[in-house]
């Protein structure tokens, strides 16, 4: 049965009229038009479909809308302010970090992720929180390299 889903979507109030066992993916995609979250797996493996939920990265594929209601869900769309890039997504596009860019808004949210947890990662540990964010492009290295920068940068302006 169809029901009313209110949350707040980066940074904007939303209500969706839709199934609530639905998953999330699916509802930014098709209802609400971000779709900057990519389809990869469908299981919650591959990381493509990462968003974060009240800061934290998840996996809309497996997360039910209903489970959001109230709460603060962002996409990739909604990380840059005012057309600024935001210091992950520099970084990324800096170090070359972006290849065909299908895993780049997981890999980019799951960095945003850790960095608000642990603004100063070593790299074992960034690359343990992207060990399950898939990119068949080979740009792991990259990616390190650019969350690294991105860590200092962010720490720097604080």
């Amino acid at each position: 049965m169809a029901q009313t889903t209110r949350f707040i979507l980066n940074g904007k109030p939303v209500a969706v009229e839709t199934e609530g066992a639905r998953p999330l993916l699916w509802v930014l995609r098709g209802d609400l038009e971000h779709t900057g979250t990519k389809y990869g797996c469908g299981e919650g493996i591959c990381g493509t479909c990462t968003v974060l939920i009240e800061g934290e990265a998840q996996r809309a594929c497996v997360v039910p809308v209903a489970d959001v209601a109230g709460k603060r869900v962002t996409t990739i769309e909604g990380l840059s302010q005012g057309g600024t890039l935001h210091p992950v997504q520099q970084a990324f596009v800096e170090h070359g970090a972006i290849q065909c860019g299908y895993c780049t808004p997981g890999m980019v949210l799951t960095a945003v992720a850790l960095l608000e947890r642990n603004p100063n990662p070593s790299e074992a540990q960034i690359r343990s929180a992207l060990e399950a964010n898939l990119c068949r492009c080979g740009t792991h290295q990259r990616v390190v390299a650019a969350v690294r920068a991105a860590a200092r940068k962010l720490r720097a302006a604080s």
